[in-house]
């Protein structure tokens, strides 16, 4: 079992001691001697375990139990004294230690306490991770930024009417969080929410996704296919960049808004469907309306609420967070624990501009998780905006550190080539060319 901890102690013979004993078990161990000292440490990297000594220069360990599991609940620590006192032990326990020893014990009764402690502070890691996945409706949403608190304002009071919402902005900012917010939000939120993205189709793919069809309807339809339009009675259709609809497709879509009638292709029969819509789009839809690529009649009647959601080079404010978030999220889902998280990590991710936005962000992340060593995100884990990249180093180190990339990405997705483009971000036959280049093939 690996991890991290801390010791804190202003005894040094004693604090070199617990670290050499510690990190022969390979455990992570960084050590302060002052309670100031611990608690920027604990800001600057993520630990798990703490050893604290009771009588501190400046904190009384008792109470500083308290400052820690208030900021960092998912941490457990344990006290040592040099004087067994009850009061204080009991204390200790009521503010959140896991334990208290008094020093001077066998050592040998240290490392199976540490090993339990680390044991249940993954643990409590991994229900931490666990709880952010399963977020829904508004907690989902993560920022504090006016922009994006201003969009979710918006969205909370909307989501309890029945309005079309039309969602805008660029790609990656989180539509489709915010459309399943809006979902969570109403009253509908019992029934199914269904999502589809109009740009991800043909239009004869699309339309049978949209409104279903009936076997031998065209070539390849083999049995009968209920489709989202009905899928999404009594809930909410979420229909992603709409801008890129077919315009054949986007008058049967007022139809449809405006009678809640449809029929299924290659039917007669008329069918309803009782849904709410959200839709979502990042192009201009006025100036699509201009070109002749977009339906006037349906953009009035699908912008009855407007909610733009902001870039995120708009809320940089907000980017750390989302970024801890994500590093939750894929800690948990590649089985990585005792994770350390260098400053300058989060330094380097602000320096970005994002064109991507949040989608950006949230590969990055996934990538410099599979990127890291020794279970620390640093500079080394972000080669492509990491400043020992710049100018003025020789090209053969740029290829290198592309190829040991590429290499690594696919070691992760187990060969999967699709897979690897996909968090490579770029696309397939990029990719094989990129793998015959650097004889990967």
């Amino acid at each position: 079992m690996s991890g991290n901890i801390l010791i804190i102690d202003d005894e040094i013979k004693l604090l070199k001691l617990l670290g050499m004993i510690l990190s022969q078990e390979d455990f992570n161990v960084k050590q302060a001697s002052t309670a100031r000292s611990a608690m920027t440490m604990l800001e600057q990297a993520e630990y798990d375990v703490v050893l604290s000594d009771v009588r501190l220069p400046d904190a009384f360990g008792v109470e500083l139990v308290k400052s820690i599991k208030a900021k960092y609940p998912h941490l457990e620590i344990i006290l040592m004294t040099a004087f067994g006192n009850i009061t204080d032990a009991v204390q200790a326990m009521k503010n959140g230690a896991y334990d208290y020893l008094v020093k001077g014990d066998d050592n040998e009764k240290i490392i199976p306490l540490v090993y339990k402690a680390m044991e249940k502070a993954q643990d409590n890691a991994a229900k931490k991770a666990q709880k952010t996945t399963a977020q829904k409706g508004f907690e989902a949403i993560i920022g504090i930024s006016p922009l994006i608190v201003q969009a979710k304002k918006l969205a909370e009071k909307v989501a309890v009417t029945d309005a079309t919402v039309l969602l805008t902005g660029e790609t990656g900012t989180g539509k489709e969080v915010f459309a399943n917010a809006i979902h969570q939000g109403s009253e509908r939120k019992k029934n199914n929410f269904v999502a589809i993205n109009c740009s991800a189709f043909s239009r004869e793919i699309l339309e049978s996704e949209l409104f279903g069809h009936k076997a031998g309807a065209f070539t390849g339809a083999v049995k009968d296919k209920k489709g989202l339009i009905e899928e999404a009675n009594g809930g909410t259709l979420f229909l992603d960049e709409i801008g890129e609809m077919p315009v054949e497709l986007q008058a049967k879509l007022l139809r449809v808004l405006e009678t809640r009638e449809f029929i299924k292709m290659g039917e007669t029969k008329v069918s309803k469907s009782d849904f709410r819509l959200v839709a979502a789009t990042n192009r201009d839809l006025e100036e699509e309306i201009r070109q002749g690529n977009f339906r006037e009649d349906l953009y009035f009647r699908l912008n009855i609420f407007e909610i733009r959601l902001p870039a995120l080079r708009e809320r940089k404010e907000d980017l750390k967070a989302l970024a801890k978030n994500f590093i939750d999220l894929f800690s948990q889902k590649l089985h990585i624990s005792g994770l350390q998280v260098d400053p300058e990590y989060f330094r380097i991710l602000g320096k970005n501009d994002w064109k991507g936005n949040i989608r950006e962000l949230r590969n990055t992340v996934e990538r410099s998780l599979i990127l890291m060593n020794d279970h620390r995100l640093d500079a080394e884990s972000l080669p492509d905006y990491s400043e020992k990249n710049s100018p003025g180093n020789d090209s053969l180190s740029m290829k290198s550190l592309e190829k040991e990339h590429i290499q690594k990405v696919l070691q992760y997705t187990k060969g999967n080539k699709a897979e690897a483009s996909r968090l490579l971000e770029i696309g397939i036959a990029t990719l094989y060319r990129k793998l015959e280049e650097y004889g990967l093939r």
